[in-house]
């Protein structure tokens, strides 16, 4: 099993015009909690995936993921719990690494995020001038928080 190790950051710049691919993602959670099990349909794939408990702070956790058909990813769709995430994923190549950069939409509109996926957790990279604020381990920040509490339901002390 793979041990995902991930950094997020807010974006405060623009990052867009950098994307060599975009694709829209809509994603829901079957179960939440300490333990996640997603399934989650891109423009022309699916998947199933089961994360662990976030470890390190929030920086890794194990995860357990297995492409499925689409089909197949509908017909769990009903057993979602509560919202459906949807989001725009733009890919960015920056020295050396791949930043994925979700713009969210529907009731996440506004919330802009960028992951780098790392190979260890004492991993160095390069900051391009778009990221702001590292948010890694801040639980309000997490996908499966994101359909339970929306970005649009956020104070403004939330936000910042």
């Amino acid at each position: 099993m793979a041990t995902e190790i991930e950094r997020k950051f807010l974006v405060v710049g623009e990052y867009k015009h950098l994307a060599h691919t975009s694709t829209l993602l809509i994603q829901g959670y079957i179960a939440s909690g300490r333990r996640t099990v997603r399934v989650r349909i891109s423009d022309e794939r699916a998947w199933l995936t089961i994360k662990g408990p976030s470890q390190d702070g929030g920086l890794s956790r194990i995860e357990w993921e297995k492409e499925i058909s689409q089909s197949e990813a509908r017909e769990l769709l009903p057993l979602v719990e509560g919202a459906l995430i949807e989001k725009r994923r733009y890919l960015i190549e920056y020295e050396g690494h791949t930043f994925e950069v979700d713009e969210f939409y529907g009731q996440n509109q506004g919330l802009t995020i960028a992951e780098i996926e790392l190979k260890d957790v004492a991993e160095e990279f390069c900051r391009p001038n778009w990221l702001g604020r590292e948010v890694t381990g801040e639980r309000r920040f997490y996908n499966s928080r994101l359909r339970e509490h929306p970005f649009s339901e956020w104070s403004d002390e939330e936000k910042e």
